[in-house]
């Protein structure tokens, strides 16, 4: 499964270094992130969907919709 994050990074004009900081890890971490070395927590994927506005199942290439899935109330 090949994840989205350097792609969606890409698109959004931002580095390593400040996804990093958003996520309170190392640049290091996250560069394993993107390049599938580790596999990021949950806790991880949902705090990058929500920067993002997207979905952790998109982020995860599970589906091509962008847009975060409506809550239930």
């Amino acid at each position: 499964m090949r994840l989205r994050l350097y792609d969606i990074r890409d698109e959004h004009h931002k580095l390593q270094k400040e996804l990093a900081e958003y996520l309170h890890c190392t640049q290091q971490t996250y560069s394993r992130y993107e390049i599938g070395e580790v596999e990021p927590p949950l806790s991880v994927m949902e705090a990058l969907a929500s920067y993002y506005g997207t979905s952790v199942d998109y982020l995860m290439g599970l589906t091509d919709r962008r847009t975060p899935y409506p809550r239930n109330k």
